[in-house]
């Protein structure tokens, strides 16, 4: 048990920081509404759902250096880069309305997509998964798949939280004089944290 709790506070801690999913997540929010995020929202817990199921049955493609982790870095930050661009390209140009019925289907059939892609490509993802399994390595298959199903749940409710705080109207109202620049700044920082990775790739 105390093991377990570890594990997941750790894991929870690492929720807490902002990255690529984060603003993935609140910038769909904002544009659409935190009905299309949600979309969002399961694909980045699919994606750490995938990377939790190779982690905990020992797949050595999370190794940091193997060739397939390398190239899964390499495309992460082509990823990283294409929606930062995005993000700036669009920033300020959210309506702020209302999303139809057709439109909140279609959106959140793409929003699902953007965020396992975000997920999965995000290599840090998958050295945290690994560096948690190690923690339980010795544990029973049950207390694995308990950690396991915990990390995908909370992923997923914390980033629906976050979709949800954020998508509310009232909210977005309040700080609409602000939301250009918040859009701006989130591309900021996804395209530094793009060039950061492929810097470190160059260096090795």
């Amino acid at each position: 048990m105390q093991q377990f709790l570890i594990v997941a506070l750790a894991h929870f801690l690492a929720l807490l920081s902002p990255g690529p999913d984060f603003f993935l997540v609140a910038r769909t929010s904002i544009n659409s509404g935190w009905r299309v995020a949600s979309g969002a929202c399961l694909g980045i817990a699919l994606a750490n759902g995938t990377f939790i199921a190779m982690a905990f049955t020992g797949l050595s493609v999370l190794q940091e250096g193997s060739p397939l982790f390398s190239t899964l870095q390499l495309a992460g930050a082509g990823y990283l880069l294409y929606i930062g661009v995005l993000f700036l390209r669009h920033a300020g140009q959210s309506s702020l309305g209302s999303v139809a019925g057709n439109q909140v289907v279609a959106g959140w059939w793409r929003s699902l997509g953007m965020g396992y892609l975000s997920g999965i490509l995000n290599p840090k993802n998958g050295l945290f998964y690994a560096s948690l399994a190690s923690m339980v390595n010795s544990a029973s298959v049950g207390w694995k798949a308990a950690c396991a199903l915990w990390m995908f749940s909370i992923v997923l409710l914390w980033d629906l939280l976050v979709a949800v705080a954020i998508g509310n109207p009232l909210v977005l109202r309040r700080f609409a004089r602000s939301l250009p620049w918040l859009e701006r700044t989130s591309g900021v920082m996804l395209v530094v944290l793009a060039m950061a990775l492929l810097l470190h790739l160059a260096q090795r």
